[in-house]
């Protein structure tokens, strides 16, 4: 057995010296905003920055990538994430977390940060979202700006989640 086991270690180092492939880990990432080429652009930063080879489908809403493993794939997740973007990857395991920071509960306000808001259909978009959010009552959104502060009578919580339903990845500083 343990003669076995070194026999596999021994493949799998000559492998590696050979230039042989090892497995590589796909990701799709669907249900992500991407309305216009400065979304695709920003995309495309991203996956070139986490050195992945990737495309986004603006069409589809959907991001796909191809990283060396999982810890790589995961970093690629994380920094689509800090640039606004939000989507499901059919994974628990290797999927973009829940930072946002919101409890459930009603607040009177909060600070929504980082979402991407290149242009003005990703504003319009945002506010659709934000409008649709039970006890929203206002919202100062601006094209080209990542943050906004929302007023009402609102669970932060749902706010969030009904803002990466929609593709957007964000932060939240309640208020009251």
């Amino acid at each position: 057995m343990r003669m076995l086991m070194s026999l596999v270690a021994a493949v799998g180092c000559m492998a590696g010296l050979m230039g042989m492939a090892l497995p590589e880990t796909k990701v799709e990432l669907k249900k992500v905003h991407i309305c216009c080429g400065a979304c695709e652009k920003a995309i495309g930063k991203v996956l070139e920055d986490s050195g992945v080879k990737g495309t986004c489908d603006k069409k589809a809403g959907t991001i796909s990538f191809t990283a060396g493993d999982e810890k790589a794939a995961q970093k690629t997740l994380d920094a689509l994430a800090a640039g606004g973007f939000h989507g499901d990857t059919g994974s628990k395991d290797l999927a973009i977390k829940d930072d946002s920071g919101a409890k459930e509960g009603k607040v009177t306000s909060a600070t929504v940060k980082g979402f991407h808001n290149c242009c003005p259909a990703c504003c319009k978009a945002i506010k659709a979202v934000l409008g649709k959010v039970e006890g929203v009552e206002s919202e100062d959104t601006k094209p080209k700006e990542s943050s906004c502060t929302v007023k009402g009578n609102f669970d932060a919580a749902k706010l969030v989640k009904a803002l990466n339903d929609a593709g957007f990845h964000v932060t939240v500083e309640a208020g009251k």
